[in-house]
């Protein structure tokens, strides 16, 4: 009900060029462009201005955005009231995440979802090449979890909510012979680690960036010498003497190579922590709300159990 080329709009101003919005909202460049050309039309304002072998958002243009964001927050409230009318809780939802958020939290909120809810079709992606935040402003994701960086929306942002989900506390993996696997049990200091060499394990959007903060609280930069993504890879250069990594305590990590999973104690303990985020004036639309708690309680059965 609200004009589509707003949403145009709003999606380049996100990604900046006219390319990606078109990636992003499954149109052709030549389409985005003409939606905007027939937006500035009817408004009589120049939206777009050339800016190098790019375009940029007019100032008529960035004060649009802001209108239009308060346009869709009303509509996705006015889809949370007309959906209390609605018999059950049916359609699509659609939710994307990090890949522990997968195995920890969201496949069995999906599995309570399932058995509580048979009308409603729940589609899951890890989408690792992917904005969690930009699927969720274009529409193509209902639901994200995700881990916050420095680069990536603020908490405050007027587009979306995000609500604390889960916080994972980190391991060292060693080889088997290493020092500190004889203290599997009661655990090491990460300062003690400062003179070891390195692997960046994981993704570098976040895990990496854990490690830098938290080996830069304990007072050492970490000697990286080598990086993985894939947990298998990772184990088999600790394995093989290539160095220790810092692992998220859901990472699997397999049984076949000679390695030790060594708690962390003390300060700066480093946690990595999982948002949910949805589009704002979603929260409480009942697929997404009711997703929402499944996924609480999800991460509270881990919890218990001692993530």
């Amino acid at each position: 009900m609200i004009d589509p080329r707003l949403q145009t709009l709003r999606v380049l101003h996100e990604l900046g060029t006219v390319t990606a919005t078109a990636e992003a909202l499954h149109l052709t460049p030549s389409t985005v462009s003409q939606q905007l050309r027939q937006l500035s039309a009817r408004l009589g304002l120049g939206l777009l201005e050339p800016a190098g072998r790019n375009v940029r958002l007019t100032p008529a243009a960035l004060a649009l955005v802001e209108h239009a964001d308060a346009l869709f927050l009303r509509w996705e409230e006015a889809r949370a009231d007309l959906a209390e009318y609605a018999d059950g809780v049916a359609g699509r939802l659609r939710i994307t995440g990090v890949a522990t958020a997968i195995t920890a939290v969201i496949a069995p909120a999906a599995a309570r979802l399932r058995e509580e809810l048979p009308r409603l079709t729940v589609e899951i992606g890890e989408d690792p090449d992917e904005n969690r935040f930009e699927l969720l402003l274009s529409g193509r994701a209902d639901l994200a979890v995700v881990i916050p960086t420095p680069d990536g929306p603020p908490h405050d942002d007027a587009r979306f909510v995000q609500r604390p989900v889960l916080a994972e506390p980190q391991d060292l993996l060693v080889p088997a012979g290493h020092r500190f696997a004889r203290c599997a049990r009661q655990g090491v200091g990460l300062a003690e680690a400062g003179g070891e060499s390195w692997i960046r394990a994981g993704d570098p959007a976040d895990q990496h960036q854990l490690l830098l903060t938290a080996c830069a609280r304990a007072g050492f930069t970490p000697r990286v010498r080598h990086h993985a993504v894939d947990w298998y890879a990772v184990a088999a250069l600790v394995a093989h003497g290539f160095g220790i990594a810092l692992v998220p305590r859901l990472a699997p990590v397999p049984e076949r190579y000679p390695v030790v999973r060594v708690p962390l104690r003390g300060e700066p303990l480093p946690v990595r922590r999982f948002v949910a985020a949805v589009r704002r004036g979603t929260e409480e639309q009942p697929p997404i709300a009711r997703a929402m708690a499944a996924l609480c309680a999800a991460a509270g059965d881990r919890e218990v159990q001692g993530v």
